[in-house]
């Protein structure tokens, strides 16, 4: 069992967990030393991640806030954690353009906007108001006010995905003391108070992404083996699937096409998720949506169909077998197979679909474990780990992996690995590297994560400038770069001139992320937001020169 203060009064420290998802978030805090999940005023305990921007300068947060996606399609954003620390040139922007009924637009150094009348916000901006909503909520609840939280990524997210959630919740006033992958926090809560010495898969498949990670629990000890990920796979592409086979039945019926209106589009949306939730209940879906358009006749028309369990099935069979080639990864990089597993904790909103929960089953052998709610668990492990952090008399050990190989950029646009993907962090490496032409006196180092030695296959993190050193032949001039990645899995680097010892280091520069001034403007933009329908809050690069590496 762990030691656990009890939360009996107002002294005692406080950090909240808050698991921020694609579709959904949900918010938990450790009371009386057991894990609580937090309800909104309505007895709602999970909450759409959605934020709805209201004519007279309020803002909706929520579920209330979703009732809007369709009324108020232009102003409400949802998703959001699908585009937050993407490039605006990337593949996913590029979809949810296509898809999304909000304007999407580009920022300086092409970073990623949401225009909403006359207003730009960023990602970290559209995130900071649900984590300001959760942290409302818990306010209200205890009483008091609460700054400081662990938020959950998943665990494939990259860097520049995690800067822009660490800056979301600061945005939102909350000091974030440690970004936690989704899948550790759900073992986390698997093996609360539990005194088990087990090797268990946790197969988390949210709205917009799926990751499994592996990994052995001993009493006081939790030791992420391997994860691997698909960030461009989750819950809305089954709704997806369902929205396409809806639209080619209604242009087989009438001859219109749905998805060519974003105010129909949006209504095929609510029709598909709420299919894919009826067929996982009841075997089967009736659709109707009265009213969806008119014909050129000016004819009102409805949207009617059955969706049988089988048919689901046949349609989203692919994207389950997807799930399996990643969970493949992450046991072949611990030479592993599903008969070495003691246990599978399924998270997410999507495992109740029984074709996962039976598919699941079959690749691993075993019944899925079904203790904790799958949309509740990611957010009491992070309270667990929270509530860790502030007790300096907890005995829980927390040993996590980074999910991607870092690399350096290096001549001809190739890179070389600098730490292996799947390292346990936090983790420090250097590396060696020589000017490459005479009388250079400046380095420009690319920072890359991604399993590809060529750079235009990975992500690129930033770019790391070292200059003052003296100008000499080429190779002469040796610097040392160290290489840090910390518990939140976000990457550090400094450098140092061997000959002289000058040294300077930095977090990275990410090219699509927002500087200390725009963060500053932005966290004072975030407390003059008000959130509808709920009380006060509580006091609370030219000059681009390659490297060569040496050993």
């Amino acid at each position: 069992m762990y030691n656990w203060h009890t939360l009996s009064d107002d002294s005692d420290p406080i950090a909240i967990g808050i698991d921020l998802g694609t579709s959904y978030s949900c918010v938990a805090i450790l009371k009386d030393g057991r894990p609580m999940v937090v309800a909104n005023e309505w007895g709602e305990r999970t909450h759409a991640s959605v934020v709805s921007f209201l004519e007279d300068g309020t803002v909706l947060v929520g579920n209330a806030a979703k009732r809007n996606v369709i009324t108020n399609a232009e102003s409400t954003v949802y998703s959001a954690k699908r585009l937050i620390g993407r490039f605006y040139f990337s593949d996913e922007v590029k979809k949810a353009q296509a898809l999304m009924p909000y304007r999407i637009v580009e920022g300086e150094n092409s970073a990623v906007r949401i225009q909403v009348r006359e207003q730009l916000y960023s990602l970290p901006e559209i995130s900071a108001l649900v984590l300001k909503e959760l942290k409302s909520m818990v306010e209200t609840s205890l009483g008091r006010p609460v700054t400081k939280a662990v938020v959950t990524v998943p665990a494939f997210f990259n860097d520049n995905q995690r800067q822009a959630t660490k800056d979301a919740g600061r945005i939102a006033g909350l000091e974030v003391l440690r970004i936690l992958n989704e899948p550790t926090a759900a073992a986390l809560a698997f093996g609360f108070g539990r005194d088990v010495s087990q090797r268990i898969a946790v197969y988390d498949l949210g709205g917009g992404t799926f990751d499994i990670s592996i990994l052995e629990i001993g009493k006081d000890v939790f030791e992420v083996l391997s994860t691997a990920g698909d960030t461009y796979l989750g819950g809305d592409d089954f709704d997806e699937r369902i929205m396409t086979w809806l639209a080619e039945q209604f242009v087989a019926q009438h001859g219109i096409d749905l998805r060519l209106n974003k105010f129909c589009l949006q209504m095929l949306k609510e029709a598909g998720e709420k299919a894919k939730i009826d067929v996982g209940r009841d075997g089967a879906a009736k659709v109707h949506v009265p009213g969806i358009c008119q014909n050129p006749a000016g004819q009102v028309l409805d949207l009617t169909a059955t969706l049988p369990e089988q048919l689901f099935n046949q349609m989203t069979m692919d994207l389950v077998q997807r799930t399996f080639k990643v969970c493949d990864e992450a046991l072949q990089s611990v030479r592993m197979t599903a008969a070495d597993l003691d246990a599978v904790v399924l998270v997410g909103g999507p495992t109740r679909l029984p074709i996962i929960r039976s598919s699941v089953k079959h690749y691993f052998g075993k019944e899925p474990m079904a203790e904790v709610d799958p949309d509740e668990v990611v957010a009491i492990g992070a309270a667990i780990q929270g509530q860790s952090l502030v007790n300096s008399k907890s005995d829980h050990y927390l040993l996590d992996v980074t999910p991607l190989t870092l690399r350096i950029g290096t001549v001809g646009g190739y890179t070389e690995k600098i730490i292996d993907k799947n390292t346990p962090i936090p983790i420090e490496r250097s590396k060696a590297f020589t000017t490459s032409r005479d009388g250079q006196d400046h380095v420009k180092i690319r920072v890359y994560q991604g399993e590809n030695s060529k750079a235009a296959a990975c992500t690129l993190l930033g770019e790391f400038d070292f200059s003052g050193f003296r100008a000499a032949y080429r190779g002469e001039v040796k610097i040392e770069v160290r290489f840090e990645i910390d518990t939140n899995g976000i990457v550090n680097v400094s450098a140092r001139d061997k000959e002289t010892g000058q040294s300077t280091s930095t977090t990275l520069n990410l090219s699509s992320g927002l500087s200390a001034q725009d963060l500053e403007a932005m966290t004072a933009r975030a407390k003059d937001v008000q959130l509808a329908g709920h009380a006060p809050e509580l006091p609370a690069v030219e000059n681009d020169l390659e490297v060569d590496i040496s050993s």
